[in-house]
C-alpha cells in the first residue's frame, strides 16, 4: 500500500511503468504454465509423468459439471470482482496521447485476453489434475497443478507470479479509484479539492482520499483477517454487476443523445448496438436473480446480493441527499441571482 501509493503519487507515468512490468510478468508466467501444462496434458513434455495428467479429468470423478450447471452461476459472483476493473481503459483515455486508438485496441483485446490467460490457464488445471483434488484447495489451482509435474521450486515461482498479479489489481484500483474521485470533484459530486492537481498533473487529494480506507481495510485485516476478507467479498461481488448495469443503460441512454445532438462524437461504437447492450443487461439481471436462490453458507448468493444492496442503497442514499441539499441552496440563491441579472440589463 505504502510504495505504490508513493508511486501513483508521483505522476501517471509511474503508474503505467510499474502495471507495465506487473502485468508483463504475469502474462508472461500465465503463459509459459498455459503451455507447459498443455505439453503435460498430452504427455509430449520431457522429463515430467504425471500419473493424474490428463483430458479424463474434465469427465471423471462425477462427470462433467458434477454439481450441476447451477454451479457455474454460483461461482459467477465468487469471481466477478476479479474482472472489475476491465472499464480502467475508459478512464485511463483522458491521461493517453491517443484515446480513440487506446480505447479500441484495449476493449477489443479484454476479449482474447479472458478466453487465452483465464478460460485457457483454468482449462489446464482441470486437465493436469482433479477438481476434487486435495492439493488444489490446500496451495492454490496454479500452484498444486505445477507441484504435480515434479519441476522443482515451480510452487515456489508460482506464489511469486501470484503476488505480482494482486500488486497489478492493487496498483489498478488505486489508479482507478482515485480518478474516479477526481472526476466527482469536477462534476461537484465530491469535494472540489479532488479535481486539483500538482505541477505533474497528479491529483494528490483524490489519491490520498482514496488508499484511506486501503490502509484501513489492512488494520482491520489483522485484527480479524477472516472476517474482514469474506465481508469485503461478499459486499462487493455484486456491486461490479450493479456497475456494469448502470453503465449498460447510461449507454443506452447516451448514446441516442450523441447521436442527435453531435454524432461526430461517435468515433468508437459498440458492436451490436443496442442488441448486445440489451443482452448484457438481461444476462447481469438474470445473474443477480439467480444468487437470490443461493442460501447456503455464510457467503451464499443471497448473502452477497443482499450486502451489495446494502451498499448500493447507502451510495444512492447520500447521492439523494447531496442533490437535495444542492437544490436547497440553490433555491436560496436564485433571488440575489436574479436581482444580479436585473441589474445587469438595467446598467
Amino acid at each position: 500500500m505504502i510504495v505504490l501509493t508513493a508511486t501513483n503519487l508521483v505522476s501517471v507515468g509511474s503508474y503505467g511503468e510499474f502495471e507495465f512490468w506487473f502485468a508483463g510478468i504475469k502474462v508472461v508466467a500465465i503463459a509459459a504454465f498455459i503451455v507447459i501444462g498443455g505439453l503435460a496434458v498430452f504427455g509430449v513434455l520431457p522429463g515430467v509423468d504425471s500419473d493424474k495428467a490428463g483430458l479424463g479429468n474434465l469427465t471423471d470423478h462425477g462427470g462433467f459439471l458434477p454439481h450441476g450447471a447451477g454451479a457455474i452461476l454460483t461461482g459467477v459472483l465468487l469471481v466477478v470482482f476479479s474482472f472489475m476493473g476491465s472499464e480502467i481503459a475508459t478512464l485511463a483515455a483522458g491521461e493517453s496521447e491517443d484515446p480513440q486508438q487506446a480505447v479500441t485496441k484495449a476493449t477489443n483485446s479484454i476479449i482474447w485476453r479472458v478466453g487465452v490467460f483465464y478460460l485457457g490457464s483454468i482449462f489446464v488445471v482441470v486437465s493436469l489434475l482433479p477438481w476434487n483434488d486435495p492439493s488444489i484447495k490446500k496451495d492454490g489451482s496454479y500452484v498444486a497443478a505445477l507441484d504435480s509435474l515434479g519441476i522443482a521450486h515451480a510452487g515456489q515461482i508460482m506464489n511469486f507470479i501470484v503476488l505480482t498479479s494482486v500488486l497489478s489489481c492493487l496498483n489498478s484500483g488505486l489508479y482507478t479509484a482515485s480518478r474516479m474521485a477526481f472526476s466527482l470533484g469536477q462534476r461537484g459530486d465530491a469535494p472540489k479539492g479532488f479535481a486539483r492537481t500538482n505541477s505533474r498533473g497528479v491529483p494528490m487529494t483524490a489519491i490520498l482520499a482514496s488508499v484511506v480506507f486501503g490502509f484501513v481495510a489492512v488494520f482491520f485485516n489483522y485484527l480479524s483477517p477472516k472476517t474482514v476478507f469474506l465481508f469485503l467479498v461478499n459486499s462487493s461481488g455484486a456491486v461490479a454487476l450493479f456497475v456494469w448495469l448502470v453503465i449498460c443503460f447510461s449507454q443506452l441512454r447516451m448514446r441516442k443523445i450523441i447521436q442527435a445532438e453531435a454524432p461526430e462524437k461517435l468515433v468508437v461504437k459498440m458492436w451490436l448496438y443496442p442488441y448486445l447492450t440489451w443482452a448484457t443487461a438481461g444476462l447481469i439481471v438474470f445473474v443477480l436473480g439467480y444468487m437470490l436462490t443461493d442460501t447456503e453458507g455464510a457467503s451464499s448468493g443471497r448473502t452477497t446480493v443482499l450486502l451489495s444492496l446494502l451498499v448500493a442503497a447507502f451510495v444512492l442514499g447520500i447521492a439523494f441527499l447531496k442533490e437535495k441539499v444542492g437544490a436547497g441552496r440553490a433555491a436560496a440563491v436564485s433571488p440575489e441571482v436574479h436581482d444580479e441579472v436585473d441589474e445587469v440589463k438595467v446598467g
